[in-house]
């Protein structure tokens, strides 16, 4: 995600935006369709062909074209959204879990206090990579025995809230929880997988496949046929013309497709990585075992200098 200050520098944001990998396939788009205006405005012109297209017919189509494209952006922040909220809930819920945890386990169980510790945040960390390409097992903090356990499982953020769970449940057994205890603890864990599921549900369900393709096409074909509207009111003017309506039609399209996935690498996705080494942190010290050290993980922040 590019971190940057709202409001504080007009061009300088502007200017990085060309790091944006979004950015750079939207101007690959635009300079072939400039080419593909620059031939077809050679041609008319050499051929002294006058198009019977006027320009209105592509008045009235960009209408129709932007408030599907209005539609289509607001569909793909709605998910971005509900994503950041997600992992805002997520944050709180974990907070809240190692605060009860810390006050009903014992001080003098370090154990069970330093297992409640690495695997909330095993949790995090694994539901972070599930969401993109799978869980790395090197990046969790595993005895060998858990390791060799996780490494059979197809959902590893499920097997451990499981150990999470089998835990909590046999420290209840032995009497150092209260039903009281138990209960408010057994809720917050139960929001972790709620978490998880909503979190699933956005990434298996993306925007339907026919919605998505048409408006590709009605891009493509409005851009495409656009020369033809132009040239008569606007001649080689129609080159640039044709490039600054595609950037913005093709720029709207793209973006939203970015967003619309919000749990990857993208320059614009959440960054979860660095929310689940802040939740890391933050649980070791609720149950009073402070990690030393906590990484960012690689390719989740941009800075914007």
């Amino acid at each position: 995600m590019i971190i940057y200050e709202p409001n504080k520098n007009w061009f300088r944001d502007i200017g990085n935006l060309a790091t944006s990998w979004t950015l750079q396939r939207i101007m690959r788009g635009v300079l072939l369709l400039g080419v593909i205006a620059a031939v077809i405005t050679g041609f008319l012109s050499y051929a002294n062909v006058e198009p019977r297209l006027h320009s209105g017919i592509f008045s009235l189509l960009g209408i129709v074209l932007s408030i599907v494209l209005v539609f289509r952006t607001n569909s793909a922040y709605d998910r971005w959204w509900e994503g950041r909220k997600l992992w805002g809930a997520l944050v709180n819920n974990t907070r809240n879990l190692a605060l009860y945890l810390n006050v009903s386990v014992p001080d003098d169980d370090k154990p069970s206090r330093q297992f409640f510790a690495r695997h909330i945040s095993n949790f995090c960390i694994a539901l972070r990579d599930h969401l993109r390409s799978g869980t790395k097992l090197d990046e969790l903090d595993l005895t060998e025995r858990e390791k060799t356990e996780l490494q059979g499982k197809s959902h590893q953020p499920n097997h451990i809230s499981m150990w999470i769970y089998n835990r909590m449940r046999m420290i209840y057994k032995a009497g150092m929880f209260s039903d009281a205890d138990f209960i408010n603890i057994k809720g917050q864990h139960e929001s972790l997988l709620d978490i998880l599921g909503a979190c699933e549900r956005i990434k298996k369900t993306p925007i339907p496949f026919s919605y998505s393709v048409y408006i590709k096409v009605f891009i493509s074909i409005y851009c495409l046929l656009l020369p033809f509207g132009l040239y008569l009111d606007f001649g080689w003017y129609t080159v640039p013309l044709t490039m600054f309506i595609s950037f913005a039609m093709i720029g709207l399209e793209l973006m939203a497709q970015e967003i619309e996935e919000p749990f990857g690498l993208d320059c614009n996705d959440l960054p979860t990585g660095d929310i689940a080494m802040n939740i890391k942190r933050n649980v070791h010290e609720l149950l009073g075992d402070p990690v030393a050290v906590i990484q960012k993980s690689p390719g989740i922040y941009s800075k914007v200098h």
